[in-house]
């Protein structure tokens, strides 16, 4: 894995260092397409050329953002368009072997209905949601100007964190990875925990039923 975001890194550095603040909007729309490029190999990178007067901050800042807008809005139009007609069929029909029914989907998209700009703005600083976010705005068709302002913002203050976090470091700003990688590990444990607590709540909502419908 090491060696993969090394040869990333190198990709990443020789297409900024070659065209500039489009090279950052263009690695940045791929990002949030193609989770394997992560957005800490990107902006501290243009966060170091800043600290050497390479490049302009708020440049620099403004081309990750709008990156990460585009790479959005792609995803929204995937939910939008491919996500119903798929997701709500595999609910209905093999939900159940996950622990998980059709109301539970339409849950999920309710509760885009009333909390979706706190969802995407919230989603656009965590890692590993931060794209996938894009896909249920889609599917519960939210509204674009709300969806692009609370993803903009979001993902100006996720681009800004990284360039500034770049400048600080200077020549380490590799380090940043190791910030951010252990953030995700503590996304992932609470992702778990929530995911524990459903399964088990579940079960006993199962359980309950079955005792009775025995009485």
């Amino acid at each position: 894995m090491g060696r993969i975001l090394e040869q990333l890194g190198l990709w990443i550095e020789s297409i900024i260092m070659a065209i500039g603040y489009p090279g950052i909007t263009l690695v940045m729309l791929a990002e949030n397409l193609f989770p394997p490029i992560p957005s800490e190999l990107v902006m501290p990178f243009a966060g170091f050329l800043v600290g050497r007067g390479e490049m302009n901050l708020f440049l620099a800042i403004g081309a990750g953002t709008l990156g990460s807008v585009l790479g959005a809005i792609v995803l929204y139009y995937i939910g939008m368009l491919a996500g119903e007609p798929l997701v709500r069929p595999f609910f209905r029909n093999y939900g159940r072997f996950f622990l998980l029914s059709e109301q539970d989907l339409d849950k999920a998209l309710h509760a885009f209905t009333t909390h979706g700009d706190v969802i995407v703005l919230g989603g656009r600083v965590i890692p590993i949601i931060r794209s996938l976010i894009s896909l249920p705005a889609g599917m519960n068709r939210m509204p674009m100007g709300r969806f692009l302002l609370f993803t903009t913002i979001g993902s100006t203050i996720w681009t800004s964190l990284l360039t500034i976090g770049g400048v600080i470091l200077g020549a380490n700003w590799e380090f940043v990875i190791e910030i951010v990688d252990q953030y995700q590990k503590l996304v992932l444990v609470v992702l778990a925990i929530a995911a524990v607590v459903f399964v088990v709540q579940r079960l006993r909502g199962l359980r309950g039923m079955a005792l009775s419908r025995s009485e």
